[in-house]
């Protein structure tokens, strides 16, 4: 039965649905449940063993029972498609002119981002858990990420997304992971000519890409029932993906250039965007979330428990001493710093990405991966968690803070003057004006 590829999929996209109604109930990000439900799902085992099921915990010595949720290959797919799209769809919520807009605070927050926790485990790992050099660089890498795919998921459920906040956290988040890919390919890539092809053949795509797009939209119609225009952005992601990994690169790198390059296009176009989020979020993040919660063993997670707690509570740390200042800085007020500081915590893709590479390419070993990633899944739901329940704003406070942003930075538009016309807009800046 569990080799049934239908009663698979049916467990599957149960739990997605269970997650599902677990976050409408609780407000809690769906990513967030569909991490936890991968956690206790990979760790749960059952067996039947003389006529009666037994039920424990995975690799807890019960050698007769079988995981009720594993990965397969074209799970591992889907998982893998649902990191590309969504960090797809991130870069296209980033607005162009909004991010002319507010370049500074989004540049300034995502190198501290990166740059403070990458130092300080790298040194922390090799000189005080006596790591190698590559190794201490690798738990660098790995918790010095933001996860994208995290704050993605939550801006699009709170409604963020259109808030100026929304996307210079957003672009943020792109600058982080961006130091992070840089990292990992500058102190690890192989520089041969496969690399080299990927760059060139991503440069022309990217520069082309925003024509290409519109070209389609306009002469095929943007209602055609056969989807021309999203078979043919799935068509550039899987080409450039398969470019990535021969190159010994990350595909998600060019998802998200890609979606920053078409960002306008897809501004001008909400329709396309709306559908191309609901195939995302109902049929490929799920298995994403769902499997990013199965690298998370309990055992494991106990007998590293003292490694694990330190190197999160230095990602928490320096995350905390780097982007809290700049964020109160760049006029935000407690909560929202909190808010976004908290968010700019958060890790997933990359850190697990950087994880694999080092345990592929035998780096680090099985137990220093399963404490990075059991960090990394920990990042992903402790601050994202924290900052929703206690910290969360609303709508009006994040458009509020772009426009006090903008008439601090001399670039207050037509559109925020009008806007500040209204009885809310004005009771929101008034109210940012005088605690900032």
């Amino acid at each position: 039965m569990l080799e049934n590829i239908w009663f698979i999929a049916a467990v599957w996209m149960g739990l997605a649905l269970l997650a599902s109604l677990i976050s409408i109930r609780t407000g809690i990000s769906v990513a967030l449940i569909e991490i936890s439900v991968g956690v206790v799902a990979g760790n749960l085992a059952v067996g039947l063993e003389g006529g009666t099921l037994h039920v424990g915990i995975a690799g807890a010595g019960a050698g007769h029972l079988h995981h009720v949720l594993q990965s397969t290959e074209w799970t591992n797919f889907l998982a893998l498609l649902g990191s590309g799209v969504l960090t797809f769809l991130a870069g296209v919520e980033i607005d162009p002119v909004s991010l002319k807009t507010n370049w500074r605070a989004s540049v300034l927050i995502g190198v501290i981002s990166f740059a403070a926790p990458f130092v300080v485990v790298w040194l922390f790992a090799q000189f005080v858990f006596g790591w190698s050099l590559h190794q201490a660089q690798i738990a660098g890498i790995a918790l010095s990420t933001t996860s994208v795919a995290v704050v993605y998921a939550v801006m699009i459920e709170g409604g963020f997304s259109d808030t100026a906040m929304g996307k210079m956290i957003l672009t943020a988040c792109f600058i982080t992971d961006f130091g992070t890919v840089l990292a990992l390919g500058t102190l690890f890539a192989n520089y041969n000519l496969w690399l080299l092809l990927f760059v060139v053949v991503m440069l022309i795509v990217l520069w082309f890409m925003p024509r290409w797009t519109q070209s389609i939209i306009t002469r095929l119609g943007e209602t055609q029932v056969s989807e021309p225009e999203v078979k043919f952005i799935f068509f550039i992601l899987f080409f450039l993906g398969g470019l990535a990994t021969t190159a010994k690169s990350e595909a998600v790198l060019s998802a998200y250039l890609l979606g920053l390059v078409v960002a306008g296009v897809f501004l001008r176009d909400k329709t396309l965007v709306r559908r191309m989020r609901s195939i995302a979020f109902a049929v490929f993040t799920p298995f994403y979330f769902i499997k990013a919660g199965l690298y998370v063993s309990l055992p494991a997670l106990w007998t590293g428990l003292l490694v694990i707690t330190v190197f999160l509570t230095l990602k928490m740390v320096t995350k905390i001493a780097g982007v809290f200042p700049l964020a109160r800085l760049h006029y935000m007020k407690v909560k929202e710093a909190s808010y976004t500081t908290l968010l700019m915590a958060t890790g997933l893709t990359f850190g697990t990405i950087s994880s694999l590479y080092g345990l592929q390419n035998r780096i680090i070993d099985q137990n220093q991966y399963t404490i990075l990633v059991s960090v990394v899944i920990l990042s992903a739901f402790v601050p994202t968690l924290i900052a929703q329940k206690f910290f969360q704003p609303t709508v009006e406070m994040m458009h509020a803070w772009g426009r006090v942003y903008r008439r601090r930075l001399g670039t207050l538009s037509v559109e925020d003057i009008d806007a500040e016309s209204g009885k809310d807009h004005a009771e929101a800046n008034a109210e940012y004006q005088v605690e900032t």
